[in-house]
């Protein structure tokens, strides 16, 4: 009897050990850091779990399940696929949100391929869960409708200097339209611009052809520039020339003039001295007899053998040299 009877005790004991713990283990949650957890008591909002181990009322509380829609890109291919992870436990940590391309139409109609990826942080819990289902899906397809809307303002050449714009453009929209669901975004990017294949090969083309023009335009820019730097050149060397010929003739003037001025006083000096040493005598015929008899010698000495035309007034060659002779005679006494 006493066998049986602690046999059904300690059968009890282990039963209420097992739910014991099972109420332990189902009421007891960690909490990691930047993570929280909505709990929900009979379907209700209770409380926010933070970081730290918490005890809860199994079957009276409860975490409440959301649920998130990502997009994954397959391997060695440009193509998305979607899947939903549900999870208890909301990230508050900034997360990036990679979004497939998207088809979108400019402002002239010219339809091309935008991928963006979105930055955004969950500030307020509670109104993520409860103001929206399926928070991912909902930033995913407004991030589309907004994308269009913006594109379709501009026109192509806009939309592809213009991403920073559009960047910006897309960040205050978006912060301001998830706002109301506790949704922080910290940052649009756009990845790629993706323009239609003949749209882009006229773009290659009129590059190409805008760096021609370039090169057109810099080398006549060149050649103009060196044509005018030898024209500078030409003119400056006809210049330096024209100032060294007219320095050139102002010395040789000058030298011309000084053994001018030379000759005059030497000839000056020696009627001087003619004057002095023969007295009565005009040094003007002495001068004048000399020089003739000079000329005439040279011309001789130049004749080599031909015909000399003696002048008309040959008359005045032997006047000359009769003056002469009277002056050496006269001079003869004296010495």
């Amino acid at each position: 009897m006493n066998l049986f009877y602690l046999l059904d005790v300690l059968g009890f004991l282990s039963v209420l050990a097992a739910f014991v713990l099972f109420v332990l283990y189902k009421g007891t949650y960690q909490v990691s850091q930047a993570e929280v957890i909505v709990i929900e008591r009979f379907g209700k909002f209770h409380s926010l779990l933070e970081s730290g181990i918490h005890f809860l009322i199994p079957f009276i509380d409860s975490p409440r399940t959301v649920h998130w829609t990502f997009f994954k890109q397959e391997t060695n291919s440009k193509r998305y696929y979607s899947y939903i992870e549900s999870s208890y436990r909301i990230d508050l940590r900034e997360t990036a949100y990679d979004f497939p391309r998207q088809n979108v139409i400019t402002k002239d109609n010219v339809t091309m391929e935008i991928n963006a990826i979105l930055y955004y942080q969950i500030t307020d819990p509670f109104r993520a869960v409860y103001e929206i289902n399926n928070l991912s899906l909902a930033i995913e397809k407004l991030t589309q409708t907004t994308l269009r809307d913006v594109i379709g303002s501009l026109d192509l050449d806009e939309t592809l200097i213009s991403r920073e714009a559009i960047n910006t453009k897309l960040r205050l929209r978006l912060d301001e339209a998830t706002d109301k669901w506790g949704v922080k975004i910290n940052r649009v990017e756009l990845q790629e611009i993706n323009p239609p294949h003949d749209i882009q090969v006229a773009m290659e083309k009129q590059m190409k052809a805008e760096r021609d023009r370039r090169a057109h335009i810099l080398e006549a820019e060149g050649l103009k520039r060196a044509q005018i730097l030898q024209a500078e050149g030409y003119r400056q060397s006809l210049m330096e020339r024209s100032e060294g010929e007219a320095q050139s003739q102002l010395l040789l003037a000058k030298a011309e003039a000084e053994s001018k001025l030379l000759i005059a006083k030497s000839e000056a000096g020696a009627m001087e001295m003619l004057k002095q040493t023969m007295p009565g005598t005009d040094p003007a015929h002495y001068l004048i007899a000399t020089k003739y008899i000079s000329a005439f010698s040279e011309a001789m000495a130049d004749s080599k053998g031909k015909m000399i035309v003696v002048p008309y007034e040959a008359a005045g060659f032997a006047g000359a040299t009769t003056a002469i002779k009277e002056i050496l005679n006269s001079k003869s006494p004296q010495q």
